[in-house]
């Protein structure tokens, strides 16, 4: 069994099982849990209770891992992946690849899940209806990425696909995961201040280390190129003298 076949097999195994372990919980939980979110009478915010507040904690961060952090991050290994002319290299980079997004495609569905099982999902607001729209798209890139065509004309529209769909949910992505934020304060009137500024840190050093790789063969040839025009220049310089001690000598 080739090493794609394994990754195949892997994911769709640990699929069933990620899908089948929120789906324990009986009715009964989900009934205490639904119904215990009040409304203080000082304020318009929910009072949740302890095991709601873990939920939805749980819930966000396994949609920042997965779309705020691993997603990035693999789409920054295939970008590395592009750069190498060393064959071996190039494929553990392009598996690194493959595996962060599985991962990150896995942790996704749990939160969906999650969300469907928990939460009161009545799509009134941007966040929930964006996350949605990205739970099928997740699921429609993973269908791109395992029926890879052969290189030739085929490849070239998969690759556009592939390309369009990576990037769109990567954007919209980190754009729910402020959204979801913002949905959270507003819930709960916690403070997310620090949240907000630790995400725009981390993305902020994504998409720097992207545009550096972007740079990084441009620099190293810059190098070479400097190196070669030391060593001739110093050849140049040392070239003359040689001559005279010769006739010198002579």
């Amino acid at each position: 069994m080739g090493v794609q076949q394994k990754l195949i097999s892997f994911f769709f195994h640990a699929s069933l099982v990620f899908i089948m372990f929120p789906l324990v919980g009986s009715s009964q939980e989900h009934q205490k849990i639904t119904s215990s979110p009040s409304r203080t009478k000082d304020n318009n915010h929910i009072q949740m209770s302890p095991r709601l507040q873990f939920e939805i904690t749980l819930h966000g961060f396994l949609l920042w891992a997965s779309m705020g952090f691993l997603m990035p991050v693999g789409i920054l290994a295939i970008r590395l992946s592009n750069k190498e002319e060393n064959s071996r290299r190039h494929r553990i980079v392009f598996y690194v690849h493959s595996i962060l997004q599985m991962i990150a495609v896995l942790l996704a569905t749990v939160g969906a899940i999650m969300s469907i099982k928990n939460f009161n999902n009545h799509f009134n607001n941007s966040h929930q209806r964006l996350g949605v729209a990205l739970y099928g798209i997740i699921w429609l890139q993973v269908l791109l990425g395992l029926f890879r065509p052969q290189r030739g004309s085929k490849r070239s529209v998969w690759f556009f696909a592939h390309w369009i769909l990576g990037t769109a949910v990567t954007f919209l992505g980190v754009l729910n995961v402020y959204l979801g934020l913002e949905a959270y304060h507003q819930k709960t009137s916690k403070g997310i201040k620090i949240w907000k500024i630790l995400f725009t840190v981390e993305i902020t050093l994504v998409v720097f280390f992207y545009l550096f790789q972007e740079k990084w063969v441009y620099i190293q040839n810059q190098g070479v190129v400097l190196g070669n025009e030391m060593m001739t220049s110093i050849c140049q310089e040392i070239g003359p003298n040689e001559k005279d001690e010769k006739v010198l000598n002579t």
